[in-house]
């Protein structure tokens, strides 16, 4: 029996392929910094992108709007020439908010970081007893908790059948060395508990749409010429294959998988140069085909 094969090309440097793209829509977590600090390199690639008179948006699942997003990045030194843009799950977050379609009294759950999310909106942060819905951004202490810690307000929420806005898809992220739950773990509990999840963010197409828009706006008319943004035009990067890589494929976006990310471990002993059989196995182990991958933005 043939072995299945993924059709994925792997890059040694995103110049290989950057002249075929007007927009690279870049994820951070795991593909620009680790939490902590910027990667050099995947910088240096980024503002070269920029250089050849291509975009960047930086497309995140952070559940921060984008303003709160930018002050992290200039806390870590993250230098303002390698992108373009920010769009977050943050903001199609506050934006479905605004609309009050799942009430105004939410319970919330999550560090006091990511309050920006509805600061000014009109929601109440109540008890669960007494709410609407919950809206979830992450764990309150992320370096100590788990989602088994949760597990009281998966019954009382499901006990009371309310929907669980999840404002981060993402289930770990990595922070330095540290391998951290988000708030995505929380949600696919509640899911598994059969709750109703509503998730903003990537792989979901209203972040997408939104980045599309934006990504539009900061090429310009003349960059355009009339003619649109042409989705083959459009580059995703990101570690997620459950996030980024699916949600480009449902947005119809060419990506590259970064594989020394939050896979570096099934796919190579190196971060930076991974094994192509052991990263096709994981690719077809989870069923989707970047068209690129390489081990580190670069």
């Amino acid at each position: 029996m043939t072995e299945a094969r993924s059709n994925t090309h792997i890059l040694n440097s995103i110049d290989e392929i950057a002249g075929s793209y007007d927009v690279l829509l870049c994820d951070l977590w795991g593909c620009y910094h680790n939490g902590v600090a910027p990667f050099p390199n995947a910088v240096a690639a980024l503002r070269r992108f920029r250089e050849r008179g291509g975009r960047v948006v930086l497309l995140t699942n952070a559940p921060r709007p984008r303003d709160a997003v930018a002050r992290h990045l200039a806390r870590m030194d993250a230098p303002e020439d390698s992108y373009d843009a920010i769009v977050s799950s943050g903001d199609a977050t506050r934006s479905e908010l605004g609309k009050g379609a799942w009430g105004r009294r939410l319970h919330v759950v999550g560090p006091e970081r990511d309050d920006s999310l509805w600061a000014g909106l009109s929601v109440e942060n109540v008890a669960v007893e007494t709410a609407e819905a919950i809206l979830c951004t992450g764990l309150f202490d992320d370096t100590t908790e788990t989602p088994e810690d949760y597990a009281g307000l998966v019954a009382e929420g499901r006990a009371r059948n309310l929907p669980f806005l999840c404002a981060n898809p993402d289930v770990i992220v990595d922070r330095g060395e540290q391998r951290l739950y988000c708030a995505g773990a929380i949600a696919a509990a509640y899911a598994q508990a059969g709750g109703e999840v509503v998730f903003f963010g990537k792989p979901h197409k209203p972040i997408y749409d939104l980045a599309l828009s934006v990504a539009a706006e900061v090429l310009g008319a003349e960059v355009l010429a009339g003619r649109g943004l042409a989705p083959e035009r459009v580059l995703a990067v990101g570690d997620g294959i459950a996030t980024d890589v699916l949600g480009a494929e449902q947005a119809g976006l060419d990506c590259v998988f970064v594989s020394g990310g939050l896979a570096a471990a099934e796919v190579g002993e190196a971060p930076d140069t991974p094994d192509a059989d052991r990263l096709n196995q994981y690719l077809v182990d989870n069923g989707r085909s970047p068209r690129y991958s390489i081990g580190r933005l670069s």
